[in-house]
């Protein structure tokens, strides 16, 4: 079964126990997905499922930040159970070691060294960790990798 498939099922499972809350998050989830699949006249895969779901999870973060700032404790409280229900779809992610490690890999590959190489490297970086780690979190790794 697909992501977006196990993602429609799970909208089905909220709906018949009443669960509006999470309901809400998830048919949020099928709109960012549908509205991407309409706009580029693609049918998904699973790799770009779950980086709509990347991206809705960073921007959920960044509203908690904005709310929590502006002291509306109610409204960061629903946007974290958003994120709560969105990482459900996410893979398993790496540890800060996990990801250091890769990155330290992929700087040997690519023969990287210092800040210039920072662009090269976070395009490889970026197509064999997507999904599997948060892109700050890797950032800050190759920044250490190629500093020092």
């Amino acid at each position: 079964m697909s992501l977006k498939d196990q993602i429609t099922e799970d909208m089905k499972t909220a709906m018949r126990a009443k669960d509006t809350e999470r309901l809400g998050t998830v048919r949020l989830l099928l709109a960012a997905l549908k509205q991407k699949e309409v706009d580029e006249r693609i049918v998904l895969d699973d790799v770009a499922v779950i980086a709509i779901v990347d991206k809705l999870i960073k921007q959920r973060k960044d509203s908690v930040a904005a709310y929590v700032q502006a002291a509306r404790q109610d409204l960061a409280d629903k946007e974290s159970a958003e994120i709560t229900v969105l990482q459900a779809y996410l893979p398993q992610r790496l540890s800060a070691e996990e990801v250091a490690a890769e990155v330290k890999a992929i700087v040997t590959e690519l023969g990287a060294s210092g800040p210039g190489d920072m662009g090269k490297v976070m395009g490889a970086v970026k197509t064999r960790l997507a999904g599997k780690a948060d892109m700050g979190q890797v950032s800050a790794a190759v920044k250490a990798a190629l500093n020092g």
